[in-house]
């Protein structure tokens, strides 16, 4: 067994402990003296805590007002058999162990306290109190459960229709990993169609909703964070699944990933019973779309030529097709305009929203057209799709009907960059020949029976670089799609006038 443990008591206990058991006793130098261990029992003329004795070593644990105090010390011979005995009296609990076989024997007693004596009577009426109390407080819990469980019903039912749960499921992406991490691991390995679809799943369960950011005709945009990291959660109505499939499936695309389109990250749907939650998790920019910079943002030619050249190019990677076991088809966007272009912190763009996307499979000659009810913009519809003749099996159709509302966007552009010291307020296309939400008829009496286009400042004309934006912007909307320029002749266009500016893109 091991040594005896100390519990602290006050020095009124241990003298009260020495009255009652006295010191060492006295002995005759022909009687063999024990050696104890003392604690709060000790003599005045002790060291070490030790006493000698010609009787017992005892220890003792006393209770005192609910807590077990320890004594240890020697115990004269006279006597000493009667107070080893000692159960205490039925108002104090305690107990004694005493030994004489060796020197500090009581080192190694380690007696208990009696467990507590039960009333020998309990009167009828306690029974009746008690269980008065049981019922009372099984009631009063029951009521509790009940209280919480509907309170936490109303507030599911309350809860914010688009929240996605903070689940710290980290099975799938071990700890500090970033988004960057991530995609470039599953582009270096993958199939460059981004990321696996268990990692979107984790990723979309651990998004924390912020703020709601924006708002269309398809649902929500609101800011997320992950890990700390700022992202932009798209939530679709449940009316627009067809949108959330087309644009999740065409950012999933082989080889889709591009600097100048929106960096897709994740992809989520979610039963909740009573209504089905889509989300499209991309990266977040503060700017928002080209549309809210233009409003507050002036610019100067550089950066004029850097959201020109950047949108382009972003079209010039839809539209072209890349052959090979991992290629990409060739792609149309179909609902071109400034609120579906991003503007990144670097002042370069990134074209979105791809929920009307074509795509064309040059293997079929097919063009893949969305089971989509959503159509695009009138305000961007180029004539064809007003007149209704555009060909919807040949896909170069598509491709020039985006070309059309790309020059409406460079007219946007080029409409906020300072030259001679003025500029003109932000506008969108035909602003003054159509109501704010114009109809098929007002846009196709503007655009195809007048064939009118937005005017241009006559500043314009003194400025070469504005000058030569017109010319681009007058052969991108021209009336006949065949006579429009492709977004490739758009881009060397554009980079060549930064040459000449001396403009580094």
């Amino acid at each position: 067994r091991c040594g005896s443990s100390s519990f602290s008591s006050s020095k009124e206990a241990a003298e009260s402990g020495k009255e009652t058991f006295g010191s060492t006793a006295p002995a005759s130098s022909s009687q063999r003296l024990l050696w104890c261990h003392c604690y709060h029992h000790c003599p005045e003329d002790s060291t070490n805590n030790t006493c000698r004795t010609d009787g017992y070593c005892f220890t003792m644990v006393e209770d005192e007002g609910g807590v077990p105090v320890q004594t240890a010390g020697c115990l004269g011979l006279v006597g000493s058999e009667f107070q080893c005995r000692d159960a205490g009296n039925s108002r104090q609990r305690r107990s004694l162990e005493c030994c004489t076989d060796e020197d500090y024997c009581n080192k190694n007693l380690h007696p208990t306290l009696p467990p507590l004596k039960p009333p020998l009577y309990v009167d009828g009426k306690i029974h009746h109190v008690a269980l008065l109390i049981s019922v009372t407080v099984c009631t009063l819990i029951l009521a509790v459960i009940i209280i919480f469980c509907y309170i936490r019903y109303k507030r599911q039912e309350s809860r914010p229709r688009y929240s996605i749960g903070l689940e710290q499921d980290e099975t799938y992406i071990p700890p500090g990993e970033s988004l960057k991490d991530l995609i470039e691991q599953s582009q270096s390995s993958g199939s460059g169609s981004g990321l696996p679809l268990l990692v979107q799943r984790t990723i979309a369960k651990q998004i924390q909703m912020v703020k709601q950011i924006g708002k269309g005709r398809y649902g929500e945009v609101w800011m997320g964070r992950w890990r700390g990291e700022k992202v932009a959660v798209k939530v679709f109505f449940t009316t627009e699944e067809a949108s959330w499939f087309r644009e999740t499936e065409i950012y999933q695309t082989v080889l889709m990933r591009h600097e100048n389109i929106l960096g897709f990250i994740a992809a989520d749907i979610k039963g909740t019973g009573s209504w089905t939650q889509l989300y499209l998790i991309t990266d977040y920019h503060e700017n928002g779309s080209l549309y809210d910079y233009l409003k507050s943002t002036t610019l100067d030619n550089k950066a004029m030529l850097r959201l020109a050249y950047s949108s382009v190019s972003g079209l010039c990677h839809l539209h072209t097709e890349i052959f090979g076991t991992q290629g990409k088809p060739a792609i149309a966007h179909r609902d071109l305009k400034s609120k579906n272009i991003l503007v990144k912190r670097n002042g370069t763009c990134c074209i979105a929203d791809l929920g009307l996307a074509v795509k064309f499979i040059s293997d079929t000659n097919e063009v893949d057209i969305p089971p989509n009810t959503r159509v695009g913009t009138k305000r961007y519809m180029p004539p064809e799709v007003l007149e209704e003749t555009l060909n919807r099996s040949h896909f170069q159709s598509y491709i020039m009907a985006d070309m059309y509302s790309f020059g409406l966007i460079l007219w946007e552009i080029a409409r906020r960059c300072i030259s001679g010291g003025i500029l003109e307020e932000y506008q969108l296309p035909y602003h003054e020949l159509v109501p704010t939400d114009p109809s098929y008829e007002d846009m196709r009496e503007v655009v195809c029976i007048k064939k009118l286009r937005p005017s241009f400042p006559n500043r314009w004309t003194s400025d070469e670089c504005l000058r030569q934006m017109g010319k681009l912007m007058t052969e991108c909307w021209a009336h006949n799609p065949a006579c429009r320029l492709t977004a490739l002749r758009v881009k060397k266009t554009l980079a060549k006038m930064s040459e000449s500016q001396d403009i580094k893109l």
